[in-house]
């Protein structure tokens, strides 16, 4: 339906890369997911009312929230399409983002007050009135929602949103909910037995849960994640694909995300330092606007020259490099230039891992000077501490 309805709907709806387009998917499936919460809510209401389950009204009220929920991030999309202005220049799609956080707060505020009913209904049971009605209500909604994971999935990974894929997940989780309600239901009808209360106290705990990760990950990016590893590694073989042409090396890779369709880098590109500074900086604009046309991001590259052919400097660039490696294996340096005074004085960035603490970085750098003035006859040392911004390789 939602491949049919994109059809009709959307102009050019396979330009995924097109905002526009990215936001008319993000608008077309919180629309159909508005339209089918309801109708499941309103389904499970009135088969919870009329044999009075908590289970299936605490299910039905779950289908409520997640109508609001599909409401906010509608709103939250056609928002997010918002074009830049002179108050929000770099546009307003992290709206969707705080859009995504106000659904989670939501959904966490409904899972308590469903765990309060739940555990109400466990201490005063009453007997519920199970028929075949109930029944049926509750494999359609399973069914549903099933639907609905498979559709806001397929589009999640067609338009690349983590909130889509968000809202894919709560729905599967949903299914599973109201799977162990229908299982409550089956085992009242067959037997008698009352556990209504204890699987209501399930279901809000399955709200609960996907309230916590829907928080999670709209948060994240608002407080500032590192990148993406498979965009890093796009970043750096379109950047090193140049070597023909002069790039010698990449560090200091830092993006920042403004939200979908939204994302900035700044990076380090090493170059020869007797290279022709024209046909370098030409190069590196060709980068930029290769960065821009094919990851639809803003690009601003630093040009670092790098000594190639000064014998005594490679010499201690790689004692340096030996030395640094053998304190630890994780710590990496660039930058390296040499300063031929007597003693040498050797310049370089220190790369150090994110778990290292300051009493670390401090031991490494006391060591790292000790060892390189024993190297080469009281050589001393400029070193800066350099963290990254990538996520650490598992």
């Amino acid at each position: 339906m939602i491949s049919l309805l994109a059809k009709i709907w959307i102009k050019n709806n396979q330009d995924v890369k097109d905002p526009g387009v990215r936001q008319a998917y993000g608008v077309l499936c919180g629309g159909v997911g508005v339209f089918l919460n309801i109708c499941l809510f309103i389904g499970k209401f009135l088969a919870g009312f009329f044999s009075g389950s908590i289970a299936v009204t605490a299910d039905a009220f779950n289908n409520l929230s997640d109508a609001g929920s599909s409401i906010i991030t509608l709103v939250g999309f056609k928002m997010a399409g918002q074009k830049p202005d002179s108050d929000h220049p770099f546009g307003h799609g992290r709206i969707e983002y705080l859009s995504g956080f106000l659904v989670a707060v939501i959904i966490l505020i409904m899972a308590f007050e469903l765990l309060k009913s739940s555990v109400d209904k466990i201490i005063h049971p009453e007997p519920i009135d199970t028929g075949i009605l109930v029944i049926v209500v509750l494999a359609v909604s399973i069914l549903v929602k099933i639907y609905m994971f498979c559709y806001n999935k397929s589009v999640a990974k067609k338009i690349d949103s983590a909130a889509m894929d968000a809202t894919a997940m709560d729905s599967l989780s949903d299914s599973v909910a109201t799977t162990v309600v229908l299982i409550a239901t089956l085992v009242s009808f067959f037997s008698g037995i009352q556990i209504d209360g204890y699987c209501g106290v399930i279901v809000a705990l399955f709200v609960g849960m996907t309230g916590f990760q829907a928080a999670k990950e709209t948060i994240d990016p608002l407080l500032g994640q590192p990148p993406e590893p498979a965009f890093v590694k796009q970043v750096r073989e379109i950047v090193m694909s140049y070597q023909k042409q002069g790039v010698l090396g990449i560090h200091d890779l830092v993006v920042h995300n403004y939200g979908p369709g939204r994302v900035m880098l700044s990076v380090h590109v090493e170059v020869p330092a007797e290279g022709d500074i024209l046909h370098m900086h030409d190069m590196i604009d060709n980068i930029e606007h290769r960065l821009h046309r094919e990851l639809n991001c803003s690009a601003v590259i630093h040009m670092d020259p790098v000594e190639l052919h000064d014998a005594e400097e490679l010499r201690l660039k790689e004692k340096t490099e030996h030395i640094i490696k053998a304190l630890d294996s994780k710590l990496s340096f660039h930058d390296f230039r040499l300063v031929k005074t007597t003693p040498v004085n050797l310049i370089f960035d220190l790369l150090v891992p994110a778990e290292y603490t300051q009493k670390d970085t401090d031991r490494v750098l006391h060591q790292l000077m000790q060892l390189i003035s024993e190297m080469e006859n009281g050589a001393t040392c400029v070193i800066t501490v350099d963290h990254s911004f990538e996520a650490p390789e598992e």
